[in-house]
């Protein structure tokens, strides 16, 4: 599996907002990402 392509800011970013570590952003598979991505997007538009 490859690295996500993500920049390194667009890495922080995430791992503040889903308040997990940044390695483990960067080793988290895609699909999870988005899936999470998703999450925080409905919960943003209530």
């Amino acid at each position: 599996m490859k690295p996500l392509q993500i920049t390194p800011e667009t890495a922080v970013k995430l791992a503040e907002k889903l308040k997990v570590p940044l390695e483990q952003i960067m080793h988290m598979p895609q699909h999870i990402l988005i899936q999470k991505l998703m999450e925080l997007e409905k919960e943003n538009t209530k």
